[in-house]
């Protein structure tokens, strides 16, 4: 199979030069999005939806995704909050801070990036206060998709160099246990380049022209 990655990092995805937008690319998925999985003649888009048909294939432990009826009700809840709030809320963080005004030449004003900032920050709250509790993990005593998943978007903001994670030793702990459940050198081996997005090239405006509406609709 062939997993098209997020589309954030640029050089991944190649979003700075509008690869997802070709129709090859759209073989994989006609909405022309990333993520996308294509395993032989049988293509997949949706993040989440992935996750769970890469479980379902591949024997991987229960914890992931628990066989527990309530356990894994605990995984859907947050997966499924976790796409309009702290998904929405991190990549806003990302585009207003780097993105929009470094890659793509637009400018932010900073009541705008700060209005964007203090979202985060209320998200960031609830994700703590909700789910994560007094828990090692966000549904229990260890590691599941949900971790995985909101690990994942939180290094958007801190590749955009949010300092996510200060003040919040609660949140921070748990950052430190899921980095150490995946492996340190996997885990840093998997964000990479959203560490370096601060580095992305200017996008070429022919390309810029066809992006924007659909970064716009994305952080809405």
């Amino acid at each position: 199979g062939h997993w098209f990655s997020d589309p954030v990092p640029p050089s991944h995805a190649g979003f700075s030069t509008g690869q997802h937008l070709s129709d090859a690319f759209a073989q994989v998925n006609p909405l022309k999005k990333v993520p996308a999985l294509k395993d032989g003649d049988f293509t997949l888009s949706e993040s989440v939806a992935i996750l769970l048909y890469l479980f379902h294939k591949y024997k991987v432990p229960d914890y992931w995704y628990p066989q527990d009826l309530q356990a894994r009700a605990r995984v859907d809840e947050y997966l499924a909050w976790q796409h309009t709030a702290l998904r929405r809320n991190c990549l806003r963080a990302l585009w207003h801070k780097v993105m929009l005004p470094v890659v793509m030449g637009e400018q932010i004003s900073s009541e705008l990036l700060a209005a964007t900032l203090a979202e985060l920050d209320v998200t960031l709250q609830v994700l703590e206060d909700k789910f994560l509790q007094d828990k090692a993990f966000l549904v229990g005593p260890q590691i599941s998709l949900a971790d995985l998943v909101a690990i994942t978007e939180l290094m958007h903001p801190v590749g955009a160099g949010c300092q996510v994670f200060e003040g919040r030793p609660k949140l921070a702990a748990w950052y430190r246990r899921v980095e150490a459940a995946v492996g340190e050198d996997l885990f840093r081996e998997a964000h990479e380049v959203i560490l370096k997005v601060k580095d992305t090239p200017p996008a070429d405006p022919t390309v810029k022209q066809k992006l924007m509406p659909g970064v716009l609709a994305m952080i809405r």
